[in-house]
């Protein structure tokens, strides 16, 4: 049913929810993207499903937006750019509003539209390896889907010391930020990650969905509005000189126009 993505879903309900591009990092592709707004919809709709768990096949968790993708988006008119740029958008709110638990696994490293999929997560639980960062001004871009969750997530002070920069930082860092509940040892992951699922179990499923989506009409407002507003940003900066520059410059192994030093 699903190219870019796997979900098995065991006896006591507990689906895990698998990006599979593991020869991609899991990066984010246009498949993929489709994928997940139809998987978010699928699980939250599905009365045996209690608590879903959001993890990725291989060495990363996610890379970000994948880089065909991204070149294709520079190719494209301006109505084609938004249109791409809101199927983003719909996924990550998708899975944000989605009427379940969802319990991040990042078995590894986490960049760009993956620091967005961990901030949509009720709770991540992450490697103590890993590395995360929001890359995308170094191409020209900003994180302007994800940016919603991640200022929810984090908090505008929080985040202003790592939305900007693309500097990258390990997960003590990230749980510092608040975009990790806690990371541990690789041969712990499991156990972390099941000690968040188990509480579930014993909740009643529709007072859990109702909870959460009390949260979320109390925190930061995620509207339409908002993602407009997100994706209009997203596009300006595609369409700018900065975007050719960056992702060019990224294909050609070369430095920026910008880089110093």
């Amino acid at each position: 049913m699903f190219e870019a993505l796997s979900i098995d879903t065991d006896a006591r309900g507990v689906a895990t929810l698998t990006l599979n591009r593991p020869e991609k990092h899991n990066a984010m592709s246009g498949a993929m993207i489709a994928e997940l707004k139809q998987a978010a919809e699928q699980l939250g709709m599905d009365e045996t499903v209690r608590v879903v768990v959001l993890t990725g096949a291989g060495k990363s968790f996610c890379a970000g937006g994948d880089l065909g993708w991204m070149q294709a988006q520079m190719a494209a008119d301006s109505e084609t750019r938004f249109v791409e740029a809101r199927k983003l958008a719909e996924a990550l709110q998708a899975l944000n509003t989605m009427p379940k638990p969802l319990i991040g696994k990042l078995q590894g490293n986490a960049f760009g539209g993956g620091v967005g999929m961990a901030s949509v997560c009720d709770v991540a639980i992450g490697v103590d390896t890993l590395t995360m960062g929001l890359t995308e001004t170094k191409l020209g871009l900003i994180p302007a889907t994800i940016g919603p969750y991640v200022l929810s997530r984090m908090g505008e002070a929080m985040a202003r010391r790592v939305f900007m920069s693309a500097r990258l930082f390990k997960a003590p860092e990230a749980v510092t930020l608040g975009l990790l509940a806690k990371a541990v040892p690789a041969e712990d992951l499991d156990a972390a990650v099941e000690a968040e699922v188990m509480p579930y179990l014993a909740c009643a499923p529709q007072a859990v969905a109702r909870a959460k989506a009390l949260t979320r009409a109390l925190g930061p407002i995620i509207d339409d509005a908002v993602i407009d507003h997100t994706i209009g940003e997203l596009v300006a900066c595609w369409e700018g000189q900065e975007a050719k520059d960056g992702i060019g410059a990224f294909f050609a192994k070369e430095k920026a126009p910008w880089v110093k030093g």
